[in-house]
């Protein structure tokens, strides 16, 4: 009798046990999304002011402060911030420099990772490895020198040579993903096409066809931190005409800065694009960051 007793008090320890183990992890999960509350608020908090503010006159913000709501919400501060930062032209030279790096930084990082991770070249650890160092080194070490080769082929303060320089520097870091993706590609699907006739060129179009979440997502990248970037921009654009959005919106917070106002609209028409781009590319997000954490 002690036998079966037992043997009926330890299958209950188990049965007693899985509650205690479903609570622990819904306070897990509880204390998880109240963290990512607490994050979200803290983001969303300076945005939220930033909508608010923009939609106010001068005279109502110093009277009002910064958390009233607007009384009479008008899009004239809008307009007028429109005119005097030339937005529409600092939205095409944003586009069309990050449209031009995030595609020919994909082809070349495309093209690097595929001689390195499937055509096996020669050194390709080494070359790697530069790839890896070139990631790390600051813009700000790299502005001297490409300066004054910019100046001496021609091209300084042109889109071009921006569009070159951040193409390029973007793709070290292309080619290092790429690269180990590119690696973890299934031989026999190489050694099949090698079968049917399919040359160096043919391969690289099935390789890229059937890692489309991954350059999609890379693409992605590309865009947005081009869209972002400051320093670059900063050094070789010199011209208001070639000018871009983070510039825009910085030389426009200095000129004037006792208009609180006018800074809080100037700052959601330069957040406005990549919110936009956001919610237009989630998905590609989504399916590239999955995508990539089933290879890995």
């Amino acid at each position: 009798m002690s036998m079966e007793r037992a043997e009926i008090q330890s299958l209950k320890m188990p049965m007693q046990m899985v509650p205690e183990r479903k609570s622990k992890e819904a306070w897990v999960k509880t204390g998880y999304i109240g963290l990512l509350t607490l994050f979200l608020l803290i983001f969303l908090i300076p945005v939220v002011l930033i909508i608010i503010n923009s939609f106010k006159d001068e005279a109502e913000f110093y009277a009002r402060g910064v958390l009233s709501l607007p009384l009479k919400p008008s899009l004239d501060i809008f307009r007028e911030v429109w005119q005097l930062v030339e937005f529409d032209v600092k939205l095409y030279n944003s586009l069309l420099i990050s449209t031009a790096v995030a595609l020919l930084g994909l082809l070349i990082s495309v093209l690097n990772a595929f001689a390195i991770g499937i055509g096996k070249i020669k050194w390709g650890k080494f070359i790697l490895a530069f790839f890896v160092f070139a990631m790390v080194i600051p813009h700000e070490a790299l502005a001297y020198p490409l300066y004054y080769m910019m100046k001496m082929i021609g091209l300084y303060d042109t889109k071009l040579a921006v569009i070159l320089i951040l193409s390029v520097l973007q793709s070290a870091y292309g080619t290092y993903l790429l690269s180990s993706v590119f690696r973890t590609f299934p031989a026999s699907i190489i050694e099949a096409a090698k079968i049917d006739g399919c040359n160096k060129w043919q391969i690289l179009m099935i390789v890229v066809a059937l890692n489309k979440p991954a350059l999609s997502l890379l693409l992605v990248f590309y865009f947005i931190w081009t869209f972002n970037e400051f320093f670059l921009p900063l050094i070789f654009l010199v011209s208001n005409a070639n000018q871009t959005i983070p510039l825009a919106v910085t030389l426009f917070q200095g000129q004037y800065t006792g208009y609180a106002t006018m800074q809080s609209a100037c700052s959601l028409l330069g957040i406005l694009p990549c919110i936009v781009f956001f919610f237009l590319f989630q998905r590609t997000l989504t399916q590239g960051l999955v995508a990539g954490g089933l290879k890995g």
